[in-house]
């Protein structure tokens, strides 16, 4: 007999569906599976048959071909376990083929018949509502993970005897019923940390709400102490609020990566990454035998910080080139190539110099060479596409005992909301979301200059010898300065700010 039962296997990100298709028929006996299988996938087959035997569910003594289809995509993992199981079973006539009929089974079976739990849950499911599929049967402990898609019925089963039973009839489905938005607001939280404690540092404050409000990179300069750091873990705290859309879109790649809380299945709050100096580029980008997202993925949505960015090794900088202007990865691997989103905030720290201390050389004692070789670890094309550098200045005794009111990060939200909301009405339509994704079709709409501001523009130019990258950075800035002050047209005055949000590079570079 043959029979054919719906499971779904992950590319990337994203989720497939795969036809688990078994035929039983006399021959010798024995259990074959077929269709591009990774090792631990093609060892279903002994987990299948054990489990089985363990269950009380004897199988005939005959040949059992099973295919995965399409046999022309590589199937890795042991998410399919299930669907083999019960493809099997189904055409041994164990079971009713017409309860498996727009369903999807996932999950990897232990040797006593328990069913458990697998990563990429989310992708899964999302692939199943795409697919037109109406029922999914999961492990229990992903059952709330995969809720958290609309229009898929989810079935949480602990055993393979539970589900035989289920499909039998003799046993009633634990249907798993779960409100996604009302979990998704249940789960909105304050933050521990707030702009309002960052005291002093006027400019750094500035730069940070221009940097946020138009989802530009940044680079902090300064030396230790002086609230770089401080200040970049308070980004999230000013930026808007998760949508239900790109939370699911978050929470599908740390689901891929199995770091989804088992009682959090979606991520509300925005992600902050802040990987140590020590990370390899592989880990940073993504890649892998079977290619997983690295940090710069498990950002999007949020901000990556570089802190100590010199420190990092200058691979892993330089590897950071295309995610930065491309917003998205790509990782080639013998078997194909997968896409991972980059669509992050990069913010990132440095000293000036080893020491820390340049250029007040009263207290650096690092030499000319020192200075130039660590300043050089940051090659131009990497500052060509950080949109705005900002100086972190010493901070003053009185500024740090807190004297004086700081805003809290709540009313800057507020204004960044403001400014991201005009944005996406601005860019209705067109594939992008704020200025900082701008391409030069848009930046030629967008960002008109009149008269005295072109010829001011044409002089910074020349004189900062500035590539038209760097030019359109300058821009960019400039047109989210505008927004934040509620003005139509780029003025001087914006355009003078922006400017100097990369007047560091001469100073330092």
């Amino acid at each position: 007999m043959f029979q054919k039962v719906m499971s779904a296997g992950l590319w990337g990100i994203d989720g497939f569906l795969v036809s688990v298709e078994a035929d039983i028929h006399d021959g010798l006996p024995g259990f074959a599976m077929t269709g591009n299988l990774s090792q631990e996938t093609k060892e279903a087959q002994e987990r299948v048959r054990v489990a089985l035997k363990n269950g009380e569910l004897s199988l005939p003594p005959k040949k059992i071909t099973v295919n995965l289809s399409p046999a022309d995509v590589r199937k890795d993992g042991t998410a399919y376990d299930l669907a083999v199981a019960a493809a099997v079973l189904g055409a041994s006539g164990l079971i009713q083929a017409e309860e498996l009929k727009g369903a999807m089974l996932i999950g990897e079976l232990g040797l006593d018949g328990r069913v458990k739990p697998v990563r990429g849950v989310l992708s899964l499911v999302c692939a199943a509502r795409e697919g037109k599929l109406t029922r999914c049967f999961l492990p229990r402990e992903n059952a709330l993970e995969g809720s958290m898609v609309e229009g898929v019925e989810i079935v949480p089963v602990e055993s393979l005897k539970e589900l035989v039973a289920i499909l039998r009839g003799e046993q009633g489905a634990k249907r798993l019923e779960q409100d996604p938005l009302l979990f998704f607001k249940e789960q909105e939280k304050p933050y521990e940390v707030d702009f309002s404690e960052l005291n002093g540092q006027p400019l750094l404050r500035r730069a940070t709400e221009v940097a946020v409000a138009g989802r530009h990179n940044i680079l902090y300069i300064g030396p230790a102490g002086a609230g770089k750091t401080m200040a970049a873990k308070r980004i999230p705290t000013i930026m808007p609020l998760m949508s239900r859309e790109e939370s699911i879109r978050t929470s599908k790649i740390y689901s891929v990566c199995g770091l989804l809380p088992a009682d959090a299945p979606l991520l509300t709050r925005r992600p902050f990454r802040s990987p140590h100096h020590t990370i390899t580029a592989t880990a940073l980008a993504g890649g892998g035998t079977v290619p997983k997202p690295g940090e710069i993925s498990l950002a999007s949505g949020g901000v990556l910080f570089l802190d100590e960015l010199p420190e990092f090794s200058g691979k892993a900088i330089e590897i950071l080139r295309q995610p930065l202007e491309d917003r998205a990865v790509t990782v080639s691997r013998l078997y194909g190539s997968y896409t991972f989103p980059a669509d992050t905030m990069v913010a990132a720290a440095m000293n000036p110099c080893p020491c820390g201390f340049y250029p007040d050389r009263r207290r650096c004692t690092c030499t000319s060479w020192q200075i130039k070789r660590y300043i050089g670890k940051i090659s131009r094309p990497i500052l060509d596409r950080i949109d705005i550098t900002v100086e972190a200045s010493p901070v003053t005794f009185a500024d740090s005992r807190g004297q004086g009111a700081n805003e809290s990060s709540a009313k800057i939200r507020e204004r960044v909301h403001k400014v991201q909301q005009l944005q996406r009405e601005r860019f209705a339509g067109k594939g992008i979301l704020s200025n900082g994704e701008m391409r030069a079709k848009e930046i030629e709409q967008y960002c008109r200059l009149k008269g005295p501001e072109e010829a001011y523009l044409e002089q910074v130019y020349q004189k900062m010898e500035l590539s038209v990258r760097g030019c359109h950075k300058i821009l960019k800035v400039a047109r989210t300065i505008a927004d934040l002050d509620g003005k139509e047209e780029i003025g001087q005055s914006h355009l003078y700010e922006a400017v100097g949000y990369r007047s560091l590079e001469e100073k330092y570079w």
